[in-house]
């Protein structure tokens, strides 16, 4: 166990790092967590025939029975817009979602878009399921998106114009044409365009951007080519700069790190510097399910001039894909109370959210002192508190005929400092602060890390890993190989995280 003492913590209270932003963090709240939490897996991110620029075959319906076959609880479709997306397919995948409701009253099914964002890249955006879902998400598209309208610009000006139809769209739940509009920036340093002024002047627009995807989707693009994959790199990162990236980022932001953007797997990186300021900003995973690798299905064809869209057809010669099923890999879990879709949306906007890879482990359970994930706990000025964590290991074969064998739990914690400076990316007072074995091969892991003598606030989180690639020499998680990177032999679990107020 590596244990290293906490220095360097902020002066002020971590609510007064909000009030002094003139935001009100999600995570305000001290407290015991909600009674009756229970944990639901989903998937934020997946592509259907419906998708404005035909890359994606599958039918709605194929996507929700993948997904409950897998063991997940909600699910939003996220197709590209484009003119005949806005014009019809949206009114025609909400009529397959309305079906597939019907059929599925356990799942929580949300229409949304991934929306090309100005200045930026892609981002979920969805709403709650109303009257005015799909007509909503016809006319954001239509003024917003990067695809259909020209005017929105780039540089300055773009960013100016993401932060503004985040707050139209904030407006629009005000007057009651949704329940509630939530966004989430999609592999967030693919391309490298959401610089850190960027990403803190999203999350403080209108109360819609929750967070990015700490892992993206399209891992089985790192299966070798010699085994019927991509070849390629996981995620389908490996591609900038570009002439629109930010230049403040290295060359090695570029890359995954165990399947996970370099934002998120960097300790002290930028979703630390983020988190440092002691206000909301989440993690995902996702399948961005586009085409399935070892499936055969393609595309039937183009929008009719009626509106209709074929249904995909088999293909004799379909060729490498890097996607997986919503749940066969990548799983965001949510604590919810309560049920109904609002329940799902809560918990995502209010940070109560774990993710892994692989179905690494069945269950992670965290508490400090009174909170959990996403919430504040308080501790008395130089007292101390704990961190317990309980694990359920994987009880079952993965989609790869794999049992996963967790072989390594670290506990990451930081200062929070309060806001920082538009560009920062880095939080230096974020370290591992205790890093645990694990010899079971099933059953449950319980951990308790105290973190004493506390004078200051801090945040602490998780992650945790099969160790086949990080070792417990190099406890960080390495860049992955492009061309030869199987995403089953590197899996890793994290958690979003609490943070710890001083009274």
């Amino acid at each position: 166990m590596i244990r290293r003492p906490n220095s360097g913590l902020s002066r002020r209270s971590l609510l007064a790092c909000a009030a002094a932003a003139g935001l009100t963090p999600l995570v305000a709240g001290a407290g015991k967590p909600p009674r009756g939490l229970r944990w639901v897996a989903g998937d934020h991110h997946v592509h259907t025939k419906y998708s404005g620029s035909a890359d994606a075959p599958y039918r709605i319906e194929q996507h929700v029975e993948r997904a409950a076959g897998f063991g997940l609880g909600w699910l939003v479709v996220t197709d590209h817009p484009g003119p005949a997306h806005r014009s019809h397919g949206l009114a025609r995948s909400l009529d397959d979602l309305r079906r597939a409701r019907a059929d599925h009253p356990d799942m929580q099914l949300f229409q949304g878009i991934e929306w090309r964002v100005p200045a930026g890249e892609h981002a979920t955006l969805f709403t709650a399921p109303g009257p005015h879902e799909a007509s909503l998400l016809a006319d954001f598209e239509a003024r917003f998106d990067t695809g259909l309208n020209d005017s929105v610009g780039s540089g300055a000006a773009g960013q100016a114009e993401a932060v503004r139809a985040l707050d139209w769209l904030s407006a629009q739940v005000r007057a009651g044409l949704a329940p509630m509009a939530l966004c989430i920036l999609n592999h967030p340093s693919r391309a490298g365009t959401y610089g850190p002024a960027e990403l803190r002047a999203l999350r403080d627009a209108g109360a819609i951007v929750i967070g990015m995807e700490g892992a993206p989707g399209g891992q089985a693009n790192g299966i070798p080519a010699a085994d019927g994959g991509v070849g390629g790199d996981r995620g389908s990162y490996g591609r900038g700069p570009f002439a629109t990236s930010y230049r403040g980022y290295p060359d090695e932001a570029y890359r995954t790190y165990g399947g996970f953007d370099w934002l998120t797997a960097t300790v002290g990186g930028m979703w630390d510097a983020m988190l440092a300021e002691g206000l909301p900003w989440w993690i995902t995973a996702s399948s961005d399910a586009h085409k399935v690798f070892g499936e055969r299905w393609r595309s039937g064809g183009p929008p009719g001039a009626d509106g209709s869209y074929p249904d995909p057809v088999i293909d004799p010669s379909p060729g490498a894909a890097g996607g997986f099923w919503p749940g066969q890999y990548s799983r965001t879990h949510v604590g919810v109370t309560g049920g109904g879709p609002l329940a799902v949306m809560r918990a995502l906007r209010d940070g109560r959210v774990w993710v892994d890879h692989g179905h690494l482990v069945d269950a992670v359970a965290v508490s400090v002192g009174s909170a959990t994930l996403g919430e504040v706990a308080t501790v008395d000025r130089g007292d101390g508190i704990d961190a317990d964590i309980t694990v359920t290991l994987a009880s079952r074969d993965n989609a790869n005929g794999d049992r996963p064998r967790l072989r390594r739990v670290d506990v990451i914690a930081g200062p929070v400092t309060g806001r920082a400076a538009p560009d920062a990316r880095t939080a230096p007072g974020t370290r591992v602060v205790g890093s645990y074995d694990v010899d079971e091969a099933g059953g449950t892991v319980t951990l308790r890390h105290r973190f004493g003598d506390v004078r200051e606030p801090f945040y602490v989180r998780l992650r945790g890993t099969d160790g086949n690639v990080s070792a417990r020499d190099s406890i960080e998680p390495r860049p992955d190989p492009s061309g030869d990177a199987d995403p089953w032999r590197d899996l890793w679990f994290y958690t979003n995280p609490v943070f710890v107020d001083v009274s």
